[in-house]
């Protein structure tokens, strides 16, 4: 794979892809939703308290993650003293799918990481100021690292709730600046979370457009589209990827509202998910 959902046409038959083009065209898909509904949506949160200070594991359809996050101390950037830092990372393995490769990153998943990361930075997800233990010496990191345990389709909507998820469990040691050294108060805080933004990734396939694809589908995807929506319906970030295939103002347009049709919905759901975690 050079790029997340760009498939090759070897990857599925050509019988198969007609299949589901033809499915489309006549307004169906594989498993019978409509093109504007998710699949069954199951979160669970602090799945391992033990080894993270957040975490979470999302089953949507078939495809699930898990994420976790740590907190850590570290030094701000020059240009943001201030301010903490919160990173998404991505580890895709082959027990997750034959599609995913061993070694080093590959494009897929810093692509993935990235899609996620930026819906969090837009958004403002983490308040990076209240990260600030001492301007200009020390602040918190946020690490929120994303494994896929099983893939078929739609990794970019599971990562995203699953980070959101994972980042409000997270509980930490509260530290400060004594003596020029970093100790602890002896509290445990929560992040300080601002906004939730829920990101969706939408299909376009032919001249329609489906929402939360599963594999086959985006194999026979022409692009993709994924937004984030805040707490507000605001839309923080855009992404096209997944083909290089065209789509129109109005194709846009619609996506938009199949998205703001879905995201309270998922929102609450995690926020469900994680209303006992004290």
């Amino acid at each position: 794979m050079n790029k997340m959902g760009d498939y090759s046409t070897e990857t599925i038959s050509r019988i198969d892809r007609e299949f589901i083009q033809d499915l489309i065209r006549k307004g169906e898909r594989i498993d019978g939703r409509a093109f504007g509904e998710y699949r069954e949506l199951q979160i669970e949160a602090n799945v391992v308290p033990a080894k993270a200070e957040g975490s979470a594991l999302v089953k949507l359809g078939d495809t699930s993650v898990v994420a976790g996050v740590k907190v850590l101390v570290g030094e701000p950037y020059p240009d943001s003293p201030d301010e903490g830092v919160t990173m998404v990372t991505v580890e895709m393995s082959p027990m997750a799918s034959p599609l995913f490769e061993l070694g080093p990153p590959k494009d897929d998943a810093i692509e993935l990481a990235r899609i996620v990361d930026r819906g969090v930075r837009e958004s403002q997800t983490v308040d990076a100021k209240d990260l600030c233990i001492e301007v200009g010496k020390k602040v918190y990191t946020v690490f929120a690292d994303v494994y896929p345990l099983e893939y078929d389709g739609n990794l970019i909507d599971a990562c995203s709730i699953a980070v959101n998820a994972a980042l409000l469990t997270t509980r930490f040691p509260e530290m400060k600046m004594e003596d020029k050294k970093v100790v602890a108060t002896g509290k445990i805080i929560k992040l300080p979370i601002k906004n939730i933004a829920i990101e969706h990734t939408i299909s376009k396939i032919g001249d329609k457009l489906i929402i939360d694809p599963i594999l086959r589908e985006e194999f026979v995807q022409d692009c993709r589209l994924t937004m984030a929506v805040d707490e507000k319906d605001n839309f923080t970030a855009l992404q096209k990827g997944g083909g290089a295939g065209p789509i129109s103002l109005d194709l846009v347009d619609q996506a938009f509202g199949m998205a703001l049709d879905n995201t309270k919905i998922i929102r609450d759901k995690i926020h469900a998910a994680v209303k006992h975690i004290k």
